[in-house]
């Protein structure tokens, strides 16, 4: 009979049990999954069941890990997205919440450029930890993707971005994410973009403060290689700050826009 052991497809004899299945592919396993639950005894095995096997803090290797995640895309995502490289200007809360999303569909390659460090008024909406409060974001947050997807390769660049140096920086990347809190910064990097490297699709967002409604953040396509997400009206101003829900639903547009460009997608409406 043909069952699913670890998202593979496997064939295994009439007869055989869960736990005596685990003895002989996995004989460490302290999680034993079967179609979703965790079972504490023996079960016989029936087609079509999906098992998985579980040894508390063993990190997978890179082919289990590139087949989970094939079994979990559909066919044909991941081989695109796994030879992709993307940049991520500003690793706060569009940026660290864009990488992590890319880290998880297994990107390839992520670029990543932030001269600051973490503070704990930035835990509200970005994807930091109390004790990393200090460390420079490029360095946390490459630490948080590591134990995400220990197998995307990650450039950082510890750096105040310029018109000068961003084509140096970002000059291979397949897709760029503008992920800035200051205007005059985002306006900085769509022009060194125009400029410089024009064929490059640029993902920004613009509009997504406040505790507004979700539905009023779109993506939407401003001209050939530029895409905005937002409102294009709520900026952060006294009274108005920037909060973790509305700021993550507009890195999750900006996320599902890089993957939709490296599907040969349309990522607007």
């Amino acid at each position: 009979m043909r069952i699913q052991v670890n998202e593979n497809p496997t064939d295994v004899p009439d007869g055989t049990t869960l736990f005596g299945l685990s003895q002989k592919i996995k004989s460490n396993a302290d999680v034993i999954i079967l179609n979703g639950a965790i079972m504490r005894e023996d079960s016989p095995l029936r087609e079509g069941d999906a098992v998985v096997f579980i040894q508390r803090g063993e990190t997978p290797s890179r082919d289990e890990l590139e087949s989970l995640m094939t079994a979990r895309h559909t066919p044909g995502v991941h081989a695109k997205i796994n030879q992709a490289t993307v940049g991520i200007a500003g690793l706060g809360g569009l940026g660290s919440a864009v990488a992590i999303a890319l880290a998880r569909i297994g990107i390839g390659k992520l670029i990543l450029a932030d001269f600051d460090v973490v503070e704990p008024s930035n835990l509200n909406r970005q994807q930091f930890f109390v004790d990393q409060i200090g460390q420079t974001k490029v360095e946390a947050l490459t630490e948080n993707l590591n134990r995400i997807n220990p197998y995307v390769r990650i450039e950082g660049h510890k750096v105040v971005l310029t018109r000068e140096n961003i084509p140096a920086i970002f000059g291979k990347v397949e897709v760029m994410v503008e992920a800035f809190d200051v205007p005059e910064n985002k306006a900085m990097i769509v022009d060194s973009f125009g400029a410089n490297l024009p064929n490059t699709p640029l993902v920004v967002a613009t509009g997504l403060a406040g505790h507004h409604p979700s539905n009023s953040i779109q993506t939407r396509r401003m001209g050939q290689n530029l895409i905005i997400v937002g409102d294009n009206e709520t900026a952060a101003q006294p009274g108005t700050g920037l909060m973790a829900p509305r700021v993550g639903i507009a890195a999750h547009h900006q996320a599902n826009a890089v993957l939709r460009i490296l599907l040969g997608e349309e990522p607007a409406t």
